[in-house]
């Protein structure tokens, strides 16, 4: 944890400038190594060493649903990454509420979205808390209690995030990445061996044994809900989701050029790869430690790890397992300090040249806060967490449709994107996702889009916006790898 911190703080010093720029975006320098790292870790969470075991445990073949997604919302961000950048480079643009604040030329709507994808990152922010938590205490063998572990993941990610932004969380991503890759790969090859005798005999007790859970809907059959048409929809509405993700847009926003993300774009793919490790170590525990229930299973993959290796294996297993919380938790952080110092804060005139200061600020807070409901109401934001990936989906048509389409009003987008929420909020808490086999977020976007488009082309048009397309629209990146200044204009971008 102490190198963790000291590779973070070390990132400052190559930092250029120190203005929101620089902290929040990496002062968009990030070559395609740190950016690559970076993004990768965004995906590759604790729930790849605790949820996904658990998943695979539980059902098996559903699980698959995550590498289904992020692949293909790699390729739609192939297009849609270089977009946001070049939008957000020519207008001096820093985060998800601030495109949406310039392309409507609202800062109310800027303020708004901050909020609601502080709603739904939020979380996020507890949920990596408390599976470092579990994590550091497994390991540990219970010396580590969960609430001294709740604690040093906050302190720790809070450390180097104030100090050095997005680049700190790219230098961490590379150590973390290393880790993963080793301690998967070992336990890819050992838990087989150990366990079974080789990889082919574990493959063979599989599909003789356990073949319920090698075919959707998995084990617990159609009751679960987790069908083909659940794994469809959610894999179509989570990879194009995932391109505008708060999260994703400040990796994507850090980036030197635009062909840096279209490089990523194909390399990222690769990185799934590793995610079928936990999913089947998941399933080899079905063999040892056979009938965990509830949050037990989470720990599927731990039980493993701690019956049968030496400490110091179990050490480094549960440093990258940690580092696999610690790096999205970072980044979700700084998501929301940037969004509230510059789209919510700095509405305040008197606040306006406090935006890095005021954002850094809200890190803590937001840290802070998720820490303190990690300990008195740890299942408050739990539950928020399942429309998290659903909600943030009814910004598509208002954020993503607006960039490319001209005709996309203010009030049509609102009007979708409130139906939209409603719709996923009314179906989740009623227990009814998926509907009719269906992932309840598609359903609430389909419905979001019919109410958007007609409303505007049919309702109020736009007034006062005289604006040429070129200014409106996020168009150039399709063709251009970098926003190249004209002779005779600064280089730094303008704020529109």
């Amino acid at each position: 944890m102490v190198l963790t911190v000291a590779l973070g703080l070390l990132a400052v010093r190559r930092q250029q400038g120190g203005g929101l720029d620089a902290w929040s975006v990496g002062g968009r320098s990030l070559g395609p190594v740190f950016i690559w790292v970076l993004m990768a870790g965004e995906g590759y969470t604790s729930f790849s060493y605790l949820g996904a075991a658990g998943w695979g445990y539980n059902y098996g073949a559903p699980v698959l649903y995550v590498v289904a997604y992020m692949s293909c919302g790699y390729a739609v961000g192939y297009v849609v990454g270089p977009m946001l950048w070049g939008y957000a480079r020519k207008h001096g643009l820093v985060a998800l509420s601030d495109i949406a604040a310039h392309r409507y030329r609202r800062p109310w709507l800027g303020a708004a979205v901050a909020v609601l994808a502080t709603v739904f990152l939020l979380p996020y922010i507890q949920l990596q808390i408390t599976g470092m938590g579990v994590v550091v205490s497994t390991v540990s063998y219970g010396r580590i209690g969960l609430d001294l572990a709740y604690f040093l993941a906050f302190a720790v990610t809070t450390g180097f995030v104030v100090v050095s932004g997005l680049r700190g969380s790219a230098w961490v991503s590379v150590m973390k990445d290393l880790l993963v890759i080793l301690t998967l790969g070992f336990l890819a090859f050992y838990v087989p061996q150990h366990y079974f005798g080789g990889v082919g005999e574990f493959f063979s007790r599989l599909v003789d044994e356990k073949s319920e859970w090698l075919s959707l809907p998995g084990h617990g059959g159609e009751e679960s809900g987790y069908g083909v048409g659940w794994f469809a929809s959610t894999t179509v509405l989570n990879s194009l989701t995932v391109v505008i993700f708060p999260t994703t847009v400040a990796g994507y926003l850090g980036a030197r050029d635009a062909d840096v993300l279209r490089r990523n774009a194909v390399w990222l793919p690769a990185y799934n790869v590793l995610l079928f490790v936990p999913m089947l170590l998941g399933l080899a525990a079905l063999f040892v430690v056979p009938g965990l229930t509830g949050a037990e299973t989470n720990l599927a993959l731990f039980k493993l790890v701690t019956d049968s290796l030496p400490g110091w294996v179990v050490g480094v297993v549960g440093v990258a397992a940690a580092l696999s919380s610690i790096v999205p938790m970072a980044v979700f952080m700084l998501v929301i300090g940037t969004m509230w110092g510059r789209s919510v804060l700095s509405l305040v005139p008197r606040l306006r040249s406090r935006e890095k200061g005021l954002s850094q600020s809200v890190v803590v807070v937001a840290g802070a806060l998720a820490l303190l409901l990690t300990y008195t109401a740890p299942n408050t934001l739990v539950r928020l967490s399942l429309i998290s990936y659903e909600g943030m989906a009814q910004l598509l048509p208002l954020v993503l449709l607006g960039l490319v389409w001209r005709r996309m009003t203010l009030v049509g987008g609102v009007c979708g994107l409130v139906v939209g929420v409603a719709i996923v909020c009314a179906l989740v808490f009623s227990g009814n996702d998926p509907l009719w086999g269906v992932n309840a977020g598609l359903l609430a976007l389909v419905v979001n889009l019919a109410v958007a488009v007609p409303v505007s082309l049919f309702g109020p048009p736009e007034r006062g916006d005289d604006r040429a397309d070129a200014e409106v629209l996020a168009l150039e990146e399709f063709t251009d790898a970098a926003v190249r200044p004209v002779r005779g204009e600064p280089t730094t971008p303008v704020r529109g």
